[in-house]
């Protein structure tokens, strides 16, 4: 990033103060590290340009300068680098939509020898089918043309006793086999599943709804080796978060019950460190922006 002299500035007027940085801390309530890199025009490390902006005006009247002249030099570098970024993000759907087109086009030239592979292959299974079958017809007619069996006169009557003892036997093992219809319990439906829908994206914020459920329970946790700014509130601006909204160090975590809550609104300072769960699931930001605003409406 090119240097705009603001943080130079601020540094000498901090000296002429006689300030050293851990006064200013102190003074202004912002950590060490931020005005540091405010000095050293690095803002990488900060939550976002919303806090950049508030700690630079914060810093400016605590040494004595004029906050809007200073706001207007970080201005002035900002709007330089967010046109090189836009031109950067405009140039990366051509290349994408090129290789959408060549992704299509060979998948025309493919998909014939797929449909003509397929048909054989149900020609093939027809024809296996229909053998199989006529085989299996074939059997019956082989047995009705074996040798009779002679049975003597004096046993026919012995044979038939027998034969409709051994009937009857059968229908009353049947009878008894059979299960009763009315023991059958019916199948439940499953329930329905939770849905977590995105919706409209204004800007830097995105609306959620929270559907197909009976709770609202919120989960945000910083992955390690970073952090993150988190600020959560209900409808009325009023914030949930126990010890309020705070930079949320590396492994550090929330659990929200949020079940009487109508909507709820995410804070997120650094989307890459921060993970979102909605009743264990877990929330899929609509883009990189590094600082978002995720807005849940719960639909009982």
């Amino acid at each position: 990033m090119k240097l705009s002299g603001l943080g130079n500035r601020l540094k000498e007027a901090r000296k002429a103060k006689g300030y050293t940085l851990d006064d200013l801390q102190a003074i202004t309530k912002i950590q060490k590290r931020y005005l540091a890199g405010i000095e050293n025009e690095d803002y990488s490390m900060m939550p976002g340009s919303f806090y950049v902006r508030a700690f630079i005006k914060q810093y400016a009247e605590a040494v004595g300068l004029d906050a809007q002249e200073m706001l207007s030099l970080y201005r002035e570098n900002e709007s330089s680098e967010q046109m090189k970024e836009e031109e950067i993000q405009r140039s990366a759907p051509q290349l994408s939509q090129k290789a959408g087109f060549m992704k299509s086009g060979r998948m025309n030239e493919v998909l014939p020898k797929i449909i003509t592979a397929l048909f054989i292959i149900v020609i093939l299974a027809v024809v296996i089918f229909l053998y199989k079958h006529q085989a299996n017809t074939s059997k019956p007619e082989e047995l009705e043309t074996s040798d009779e069996i002679t049975v003597d006169n004096n046993k026919k009557d012995d044979i038939k006793t027998d034969v409709n003892k051994g009937d009857a036997g059968k229908e009353s093992a049947t009878k008894d086999d059979v299960p009763d219809e009315s023991e059958e319990k019916p199948v439940e439906d499953p329930a329905p599943e939770q849905t977590l829908t995105q919706g409209a994206v204004n800007g830097p914020t995105t609306t959620f709804t929270l559907g197909n459920t009976d709770a609202f329970k919120l989960s945000i946790k910083v992955k390690d080796g970073g952090e993150s700014w988190i600020g959560v509130t209900d409808q009325n601006g009023k914030e949930l978060l126990s010890q309020g909204a705070r930079v949320m160090k590396n492994g550090e975590a929330e659990e929200l019950e949020l079940t009487d809550q109508p909507s709820a609104r995410i804070r997120v300072g650094r989307t890459q460190f921060t993970e979102i769960l909605v009743n264990g699931q877990p929330l899929a930001y609509p883009n990189d922006t590094v600082t978002q605003n995720i807005i849940i409406e719960y639909k009982k």
